[in-house]
């Protein structure tokens, strides 16, 4: 195969890093581009039929297998922003449009849509887990596949659930997880609030209804108020201050912050393939992608990932296509080095 692991892998950082919107943009661009000829596309270049078969058939478990590689060196290599908090996982869902063709995106009729099940390292700001599903799916089952034990989960309160408040307690899984305000509680201990603190709660209760839905172990339950909001929210975390607590929540905003952003600049939402196969394997790309930037930030500019670095790296490759032509330009003109008038030494002179 003159289409390997390695040009697939290339390809598709290309095409995020560009922001191409279609499969067919990338293959012009690997045909007609000198850059993306002499350090993307093999050498031979790529059919369509040849990198359409790849997406939808191949590399799937090597793409995986990098995303967790490069996952673990940025979670190894980046510094903690919150280390008193712990290990916290943001998870949230977010939907992909699909075309009418893709049968397993079941959403609503007349649309069809994919969602990725997403964790999100908030304290190194770099994605973890990684599931796809129809876009109806539920999300909530997708939380113990995610988090690891001694990991934090940190949810909105869709994901709230009394029986999975009770499972994660079992697998030593932790939550930060929002709650509905009508929430039945039934309190087994008052905590004491700090005076002045925008916490306005801080109870161990039962949760529900009992005989119903109730809790079988009672969880810490935190209310504070921002901006004339009341929140609640739901946890297994005792260590932690409500200050913390709540602090832990309102970090969740960042897995929705990553969303845009990886939406926005690296266009990872237009759709290549059509296939299970070939979407889960543009997601990998893309997520691949955000880590390489990531790992690049930190290691050359000891920072985040952020979009001025990112246009930094498009010019880059943008002077170096405009440098390969002049020299491939000079080249041509100058034509084949010949010995004019005596000029040099003769061809079987020493050098």
């Amino acid at each position: 195969m003159t289409f390997t692991f390695e040009h697939h892998l290339k390809a598709l950082v290309y095409l995020h890093l560009q922001e191409y919107e279609s499969g067919r943009e990338l293959l012009q661009v690997l045909e007609q581009d000198e850059f993306a000829r002499a350090h993307v596309a093999p050498p031979e270049g790529v059919s369509r039929s040849t990198f359409f078969e790849a997406m939808n058939t191949r590399a799937l478990a090597q793409l995986s297998q990098m995303y967790h590689l490069l996952q673990a060196q940025a979670k190894k290599l980046l510094p903690a922003l919150h280390p008193h908090l712990g290990d916290l996982i943001a998870i949230d869902g977010s939907l992909i449009d699909a075309v009418p063709t893709m049968q397993f995106a079941d959403y609503r009729d007349g649309a069809k849509k994919a969602k990725v099940h997403l964790g999100f390292d908030i304290n190194r700001s770099i994605p973890e887990g990684l599931h796809l599903s129809a876009g109806k799916a539920d999300e909530r089952p997708f939380v113990a596949k995610i988090l690891a034990p001694g990991q934090t989960g940190v949810m909105d309160r869709y994901y709230q659930c009394h029986r999975n408040f009770d499972e994660w307690q079992a697998e030593e899984k932790h939550f930060v997880c929002r709650i509905k305000k009508s929430t039945r509680k039934t309190i087994v201990e008052q905590r004491a609030i700090p005076e002045g603190s925008h916490v306005f709660l801080d109870v161990i209760a039962l949760l529900g209804t009992k005989g119903q839905n109730q809790t079988e172990k009672p969880v810490r339950v935190v209310g504070y108020r921002v901006d004339r909001t009341d929140y609640y929210v739901a946890t297994d975390r005792f260590d932690l201050t409500a200050e913390d607590v709540a602090l832990a929540y309102k970090l969740r905003w960042d897995i929705e912050i990553f969303f845009g952003w990886w939406k926005q600049h690296l266009n990872v939402y237009h759709v290549v393939a059509r296939s299970p196969h070939g979407l889960m394997a543009q997601i990998l790309g893309g997520l691949i992608t955000y880590l390489l930037l990531a790992i690049y930030c930190h290691e050359e500019h000891n920072e985040r990932v952020n979009i001025n670095r990112v246009r930094e790296l498009r010019i880059k490759i943008r002077n170096e296509l405009a440098q390969m032509m002049t020299e491939i330009s000079n080249s041509k003109a100058q034509g084949p080095a010949t010995n004019r008038g005596g000029a040099g030494p003769p061809s079987n002179a020493s050098p």
